[in-house]
């Protein structure tokens, strides 16, 4: 199709507003003549921006999963993990922001979406005196680690300590029904305590600082 030669709404509004439509009406609402509807306008202004309905999902776990999340201010040093646990909190509390796009997020994120930015972290973690053999190991494990136990959180309904494993049946799952009741763990401080376990574990088995020493140094 066509697109029109004057341009009637912008590219940021129309993603704006397909996210609205997901946060308050589900994912199976959101169609092209919806969002046309929505901001006023004829379906096929919509083209002058995006090839597709496709294009604008992609726009839009774009900027929910990347745009929208906060970069933690820290300076370089023995208490760089510090930075990625608060990174991944960011993350963490942007997607679950939107719960119903989550979807969206996992057939419409795109692979080079965190690239952009990994150059700077990487001078970070050199900076910091991390070893540059080891930043890939980190880099491609807070990603593939954050985006896994996030979007599979945000697909649930919201959890309490007492729901993280569902239907649990204290009958013929004895062992696990102790576990939930020992667990004093929020959702959110169980995947703080994840993040926080793959990042010193890797402190651990390299012999890198540990945070803990360098303040008492």
């Amino acid at each position: 199709m066509a697109r029109p030669s004057n341009p009637l709404i912008s590219r940021s509004a129309a993603v704006t507003a397909s996210i609205e439509i997901i946060d308050s009406e589900g994912l199976d609402a959101f169609s092209l003549p919806r969002l046309a509807k929505h901001l006023g306008v004829r379906a096929p202004s919509l083209y002058h921006h995006f090839s597709d309905k496709n294009e604008i999902l992609t726009e839009v776990a774009r900027y929910i999963a990347g745009t929208s999340v906060k970069r933690p201010r820290m300076r370089p040093g023995p208490g760089w993990p510090e930075f990625f646990v608060s990174l991944a909190l960011n993350f963490r509390q942007s997607i679950l922001r939107h719960r119903n796009a989550a979807p969206v997020l996992l057939q419409h994120l795109p692979r080079d979406l965190f690239v952009s930015t990994y150059e700077e972290t990487a001078q970070f973690l050199l900076d910091s005196g991390v070893p540059v053999e080891l930043h890939v190991r980190i880099l491609d494990g807070m990603e593939t680690l954050a985006i896994g136990a996030v979007l599979m959180e945000a697909m649930r309904r919201p959890n309490t300590k007492s729901t993280i494993f569902p239907n649990v049946d204290k009958n013929s799952q004895p062992l696990l029904a102790e576990a939930l009741a020992a667990n004093d763990l929020t959702q959110k401080q169980l995947f703080e305590a994840m993040v926080r376990s793959f990042l010193h574990g890797i402190i651990r088995d390299h012999d890198l600082e540990r945070p803990n020493e360098a303040k008492s140094a």
